[in-house]
């Protein structure tokens, strides 16, 4: 079995306020969550408007098919409108 969680850290550039932030935040964790069928939730409460980190992880038989997962997963974030991807660290387990 073979666990691998991301930490992303993403820029919501059109966030005036944290409520902008978090309706931003919760609409693509929700939508990454539906497509890619993986845990994502908010890891750092972080104050300010225009930056999240998320953590993101999933659970597979083999090493390449979760590496590959988590590279889409990756690759739709980095192509979203809504955020820009800053950071993304992995960590097979």
């Amino acid at each position: 079995m073979i666990l691998d969680v991301l930490r992303v850290e993403v820029l919501v550039p059109d966030a005036q306020s944290l409520k902008d932030k978090r309706a931003v935040i919760k609409s693509l964790k929700e939508r990454m969550h539906g497509r890619f069928n993986v845990a994502v939730a908010e890891v750092e409460p972080n104050e300010k408007w225009q930056r999240a980190k998320l953590g993101i992880s999933t659970v597979g038989d083999e090493r390449w098919v979760v590496e590959r997962l988590l590279r889409q997963v990756t690759d739709w974030i980095r192509a979203s409108h809504e955020v820009a991807l800053i950071q993304v660290d992995a960590e097979y387990l």
